[in-house]
């Protein structure tokens, strides 16, 4: 069977690809960043798109017969409305417009992964949109399921919950706010053992299901559950007031406008403080099989050292990002307020005049725009490197013009170097999945 997966780079999706792999299947991947899955999936057939420009049935259809799957799974999704993203348009409009062109083109099998508050009148735009796919697929003539995951643990980590491992990985004290509320989690296993078991014709169709376990955990209990996961002794929560999540959300909506998607935006503390919780009675009693457990789940998973790093470096990037950028940005500002210890060493270089000027405030200019631009997420890999040059050639222009600078005590030529150093850091860590 060729099945086409949409967001079949993200964290289901990327699974649900290996699991179809595994069993023989044919498998079509889409997504808006791909630029990674062919050397990481290469047997899979990959097409770049992007669903807000697929809002119609008409915009399906040269897609859907260049490819000619059998089948649809659907994985694809985003959070809350950013620059890129609108939530209704990418998760409702063009989810909609597929079922019809499925319809129109005999295209029978769809699975939707869905969430397991996804009602009409939810209040985030996230759980409706996804509501109102699910309604649309329910009223075709399509054979469709409806899986309603909880929270998805898996060896990989995007978003949640390599948010989660950060906090697990904390030193001295695990501060978490809406540490009290419930979840239930699952393996991503599971939901990918469900999503094919349902394009196999095991499981009816026409079914919604949620997929939890049946134990529920506050939001506590799983960090700690992932902080023995990962081999650290136990540590004492610390439990931050239910206020302070609405000023952080608010701080992580913002970065969106500068490609960030952090998993602190107001739609995630919104949907943690709600719970995700659901019930598997039906998936049990249609399948005869009980899902794993947050604890079964983590020994399937053995943590080493990959992801002690991971989760240590994860809270470690922002500010990595922070820190160059007040470093690059300050060397600018000193220099344009008080230019004169530089001309002075210009000077004794024989460089004086225009000339002087000239590199000192062009250089404030270049250290100013690269502080700048190593903010922005797609902008941050080159802002990187950049850096390291421009820190390579001070270096070799001092060591040519006054070499004695490296004996300097207040290490003028050494202090660019752990700077260097940090910015080689940050791109080695530049990759969000």
């Amino acid at each position: 069977m060729r099945v086409l997966v949409l967001g079949a780079y993200g964290l289901i999706g990327s699974a649900v690809v290996r699991e179809l792999l595994a069993h023989g299947h044919g498998v079509i991947g889409l997504g808006r960043n791909i630029a990674q899955a062919p050397q990481a999936l290469p047997a899979v057939q990959w097409l770049r798109g992007d669903l807000a420009d697929l809002t119609t049935a008409d915009a399906w259809r040269p897609l859907l017969r260049d490819c000619k799957p059998d089948a649809i799974v659907n994985c694809s999704g985003v959070l809350q409305d950013g620059p890129r993203d609108d939530v209704f348009v990418i998760q409702s409009d063009a989810v909609r417009a597929l079922i019809a062109a499925c319809e129109a083109l005999a295209i029978r099998r769809f699975v939707q992964i869905s969430a397991t508050r996804a009602t009409a009148d939810a209040d985030t735009g996230f759980m409706r949109s996804k509501a109102a796919a699910d309604a649309a697929l329910t009223t075709s003539t399509l054979d469709w399921w409806i899986l309603r995951p909880g929270l998805v643990l898996s060896p990989q980590a995007y978003g949640g919950s390599a948010l989660l491992r950060a906090l697990a990985a904390m030193p001295l004290v695990l501060p978490i706010v809406h540490a009290d509320c419930t979840v239930q989690t699952v393996a991503v296993t599971d939901v990918t053992t469900a999503a094919r078991q349902c394009l196999d014709g095991v499981v009816p169709t026409g079914r919604r299901f949620d997929l939890v376990e049946t134990d529920t955990h506050t939001v506590a209990e799983v960090v700690m559950q992932l902080r023995a996961w990962l081999g650290l002794p136990p540590a004492p929560v610390l439990r931050l007031p239910d206020a302070l999540a609405r000023p952080v959300a608010r701080i992580a909506d913002g970065l969106t406008w500068l490609g960030w998607r952090s998993p602190l935006r107001t739609t995630a503390m919104r949907e943690i403080k709600h719970g995700v919780l659901g019930d598997s009675t039906a998936w049990q009693a249609t399948t005869g099989t009980r899902l794993l457990t947050l604890r079964e789940t983590l020994q399937q998973m053995p943590a080493t050292v990959q992801e002690r790093w991971f989760a240590r470096l994860f809270l470690l990037k922002p500010m990595l990002v922070l820190t160059l950028a007040a470093f690059w940005c300050a060397t600018a500002v000193i220099a344009i307020v008080n230019p004169r210890p530089a001309l002075s060493l210009l000077a004794a270089a024989g460089i004086e005049g225009i000339a002087a000027q000239a590199v000192v405030f062009g250089g404030a200019a270049v250290d100013a725009l690269l502080g700048l631009v190593v903010l922005h997420r797609r902008s941050l890999r080159a802002a990187a490197l950049a850096m390291v040059a421009v820190t390579v050639g001070y270096l070799v222009g001092g060591t040519l013009l006054l070499p004695s600078l490296w004996l300097d005590p207040l290490g003028p030529l050494v202090k660019p170097i752990p700077a260097a150093a940090l910015a080689l850091v940050l791109l080695a860590i530049a990759d969000d999945r």
